[in-house]
C-alpha cells in the first residue's frame, strides 16, 4: 500500500484537483480512497490497476461530497452533472495526456509563489511525493505539528487567493517556473548537504528532488532550465557514496574517491545538460551550475580539475543570477585558478555583506584560503568560527578538527 501511495498520490491529487479546482479538497479525496483501499483490499485483493481504481473511489468521493455541502453548490453545477452522465469507465483509466497535464498543473500549484518558501517545500513533498507529516517533519528537523500547520496554511492560503489549478502562461511562466525549481532544488540540497541534525547526508531527499527533477523534464521538455536542474542534480547526487567517511564526516570534494562516482548518474547529467543546450537559449543559472558540476565530473583527478574554466563559468553566472553565494562559490574557483590570494580578496569583500552574516561557509572559505598563504593563526581562527555557524553535527566536527591541526606546536 505505502509503494502504490508514493508512485500514485501526485497523479491521484492532480486528476482530481483538475477536477474540484482546489488542491487542498483532492488530497482529502484522494485521502479518503486510501482508506477505502485499506478497508477493502484485504478482502478482495488488490486490483490490478490500483491507481485508476484509487482514482475511480475519490471521483465519487467528490461527488458525494459536493451534494452533502451546499457551499460546493456552485461547484456541482459546474461538474456534478458531467460526472454523473459520462461513462464509468471514463474514470477508470485517465489517458497519459490528462495524466501528465494534471501532474504538471499540481506541481505548479503547490510551488506557487504566493506561499511561503517551508510551505511550498512540505505541500510539494506531500502532494508530489506521497510523504507523511511525519517524514517531513523528520527530514526538515522541525516538529510535526509545524509542519502540519505549514499544510493546512499553505492548502487555505491557496483557496483565498484563488490560485487556479493550472499551467501559467506567457509573461507569468518563467517566475513561477523559477519558483517551481528552487522548491525541487532546495529539497535536493538539504539531503545533500543537511542544514542541521547528525547525518551529512540524506539520500532519501535527494532521491526525492531527483525524482520530482525526472518528471518535470519529461513534463517541460522545451524548458532548457529544467534540463539544467536535472543534470546539475544528477552530477551532484554521483558524488553521494564518496561524500562521508567511515564515520560518516563530510569528505572534501578534492578529497573524494572519484572512484566511487556513479558514472551512471555522470552519464544522465551530461545527456540533460545536451539537451538544455540544444533548445538553443542564452544558459541561465542551473544551466551554468550544471556546467560547473560536468567540469568536476569530467576530471579523472581532483589535481586535473579545470579551475580556469570553473572560474569562467563562474563570472558568467554572476552576471545572469548575481548574489553573494555565487560571488563566495566564485572565490573558490579563482583561488582555486589564480592563487589564494585572488580568491581570499574576492572572499574579504563579501565580510560585511549582510546576507552572509550567519553563513558558515564564509569564514570556512576564509579559512581554507588563509591556510594555503601561511596565515595559520587567522585561518584557525575562521574554522573555528565557521564551526560555532553551522548547525550540523558531522560538518562542525570536522571544522573544529581542521582548526585545530592549525594550532602551532608548543616551543
Amino acid at each position: 500500500m505505502d509503494a502504490v501511495w508514493r508512485l500514485e498520490a501526485a497523479r491521484i491529487i492532480a486528476g482530481l484537483a483538475r477536477l474540484v479546482h482546489d488542491i487542498g479538497l483532492a488530497e482529502e479525496l484522494a485521502q479518503d480512497a486510501l482508506v477505502a483501499a485499506l478497508e477493502q483490499w484485504p478482502e478482495s485483493g488488490v486490483p490490478d490497476n490500483p491507481g485508476a481504481w484509487l482514482m475511480a473511489v475519490g471521483k465519487r468521493r467528490a461527488i458525494d461530497r459536493i451534494r452533502r455541502e451546499r457551499r460546493f453548490e456552485h461547484k456541482l453545477a459546474e461538474m456534478g452533472r458531467d460526472l454523473e452522465t459520462r461513462p464509468a469507465a471514463e474514470f477508470d483509466v485517465p489517458d497519459d495526456e490528462h495524466i501528465e497535464d494534471d501532474v504538471l498543473r499540481l506541481i505548479f500549484t503547490a510551488c506557487h509563489p504566493v506561499l511561503s518558501v517551508q510551505a511550498r517545500v512540505a505541500l510539494t513533498l506531500r502532494m508530489l511525493g506521497g510523504l507523511t507529516t511525519e517524514e517531513i517533519a523528520h527530514a526538515f528537523l522541525v516538529s510535526e505539528p509545524t509542519v502540519a500547520q505549514r499544510i493546512v496554511r499553505a492548502k487555505r492560503t491557496l483557496s483565498e487567493a484563488g490560485v487556479p489549478f493550472e499551467v501559467p502562461e506567457g509573461p507569468g511562466r518563467a517566475a513561477r517556473l523559477s519558483s517551481v525549481l528552487e522548491v525541487v532544488y532546495l529539497i535536493f540540497n538539504e539531503g545533500y548537504a543537511a542544514s542541521g541534525g547528525g547525518d551529512w547526508v540524506r539520500a532519501d531527499l535527494c532521491q526525492e528532488a531527483l525524482r520530482l527533477g525526472r518528471i518535470l523534464a519529461e513534463l517541460a521538455p522545451g524548458e532548457p532550465e529544467v534540463h539544467g536542474l536535472a543534470a546539475l542534480m544528477e552530477i551532484q547526487a554521483s558524488r553521494t557514496r564518496a561524500r562521508t567517511g567511515p564515520s560518516g564526516e563530510p569528505v572534501p570534494l578534492m578529497e573524494q574517491d572519484r572512484g566511487r562516482w556513479d558514472r551512471l548518474l555522470i552519464r544522465r547529467g551530461f545527456a540533460a545538460l545536451l539537451r538544455a543546450k540544444a533548445i538553443g537559449e542564452p544558459p541561465g543559472p542551473y544551466v551554468l551550475q550544471a556546467a560547473i558540476a560536468a567540469c568536476h565530473a569530467q576530471a579523472p583527478t581532483a589535481e586535473d580539475t579545470d579551475w580556469a574554466q570553473i572560474a569562467s563559468l563562474y563570472a558568467v553566472l554572476a552576471s545572469v543570477a548575481p548574489s553573494p553565494v555565487v560571488e563566495l562559490n566564485r572565490a573558490v574557483a579563482v583561488g582555486m585558478a589564480h592563487g589564494p590570494d585572488k580568491g581570499l580578496a574576492l572572499a574579504d569583500a563579501l565580510v560585511d555583506e549582510p546576507s552572509l552574516r550567519g553563513y558558515h561557509l564564509l569564514p570556512s572559505v576564509r579559512g581554507d584560503l588563509l591556510a594555503r598563504l601561511g596565515r595559520l593563526d587567522e585561518a584557525r581562527t575562521q574554522f573555528e568560527r565557521a564551526a560555532e555557524l553551522t548547525r550540523n553535527a558531522p560538518e562542525r566536527k570536522t571544522l573544529l578538527e581542521r582548526a585545530a591541526s592549525l594550532r602551532r606546536p608548543a616551543q
